[in-house]
Formats: structure tokens, sequence, C-alpha cells
């Protein structure tokens, strides 16, 4: 943003010396034309002198007049040839800065556009992150639950001491084993023994 202001800034400047060089130029268009009017008016006073003197001091003072007119024409010309070069630089320098506004203004756009689809990764991970978040303590609570109907149910059998103290998964799944192999055992004693 601080690279446009600059550019813009300097846009500005060249644009206001462009309209200083084309007023320039114009005034100098307009002197010349004057000149040229003066000339020709000169041109025709010749056409109505009487007299032959008077016509050659005329004649002498137009001549002289017309090359001090001659010369300010060459040299008006050559001021406004320079000042169309000045102009079409200054063109040149206000078309560059136009298209380096241009292109900083894409640039930012760019990086604006690129800020946004983060910030929105970002609010959508944010958004996953809650759901799992929410989705482990749901499963942590039903597992405790279930966790804890297993124990009940392992240690509330018959020959079994309720825990004294907090039971490992290791203890439970001992004692689980434990309550498989009696039962196992129970009911090939039966299968022995002809019990259906």
């Amino acid at each position: 943003i601080g690279t446009i202001s600059s550019l813009q800034r300097q846009l500005e400047i060249q644009e206001s010396q462009l309209r200083k060089t084309t007023s320039e130029k114009e005034m100098l268009q307009r002197k010349l034309r004057e000149r040229e009017s003066q000339l020709q008016a000169m041109s025709t006073k010749i056409c109505s002198l009487s007299e032959e003197r008077e016509h050659e001091e005329m004649m002498m003072a137009i001549e002289k007049e017309n090359c001090s007119l001659r010369q300010a024409v060459t040299e008006l010309e050559s001021k406004l040839a320079e000042h169309d070069k000045l102009i079409s630089e200054l063109q040149g320098t206000v078309s560059q800065l136009r298209a380096e506004v241009l292109s900083s203004q894409h640039h930012i756009q760019k990086q604006r556009q690129a800020q946004e689809e983060i910030q929105s990764r970002a609010e959508a991970l944010q958004h996953r992150e809650l759901q799992t978040r929410v989705a482990l303590e749901c499963i942590t609570s039903r597992f405790e639950r279930y966790r804890s109907k297993i124990i009940q149910a392992t240690f509330s059998t018959a020959g079994s001491k309720p825990p004294q103290a907090e039971v490992t998964d290791e203890e439970v799944l001992e004692a689980m084993q434990k309550i498989i192999n009696e039962r196992l055992e129970f009911h090939q004693m039966l299968k022995q023994k002809g019990v259906k």
C-alpha cells in the first residue's frame, strides 16, 4: 500500500508536469500564430504603400522585422519540438507509473485472497478440531462407563473380592480370563458327568 501511494504521488507529479508543459506548448503556439499574424499584417501594409521611398523604408523595416520574426519563429519551433519531446517522455513515464500501480494493486489483491483462503482453512481446521474433541470426550465417557460396567460385572461374581483400589486394565483382563477359565472347566466337568 505504501508502494502504491508513492507511485500514485509520482503519477500525480508527472501528470501535473505534463499539464504544465502542454500549457506552455499552447502558449508558444499562440505566440507563433500572433507572430505570423503580425507578419501577414506587415505584408499587407507593403501592398498599401503609395510612395516608393516609404515603400523602400517600409520594406527594409519589414525585412528586418521579418528576420526577427523568422528567428523568433525558429526559436519557438525549437521550443515546441523540445516540449513535444518532453510531453512524449512524460506520457511514457505516466503510462509506466500507471502500469506499476495496477500491478501493485493486483499483487495486493492476490495477497488478500490468499490471506482470506488461509483464514478460511484455519477456521475450518478449528471447527474440525472442536468436533474431534467433542467426539473424543463422548468416546472417552462411553469407554469409562463401559469399563466401569465390566469391572462391576467381573468383581461382582461369586468368589470374587471387590477391588480395594483403582483397578488397571490388566487386572480386569486377568479377572475376566479367570472367570472364563473357571466356566470352561465347570462346563467340561458337567459334560464328563453327562449333564447337559
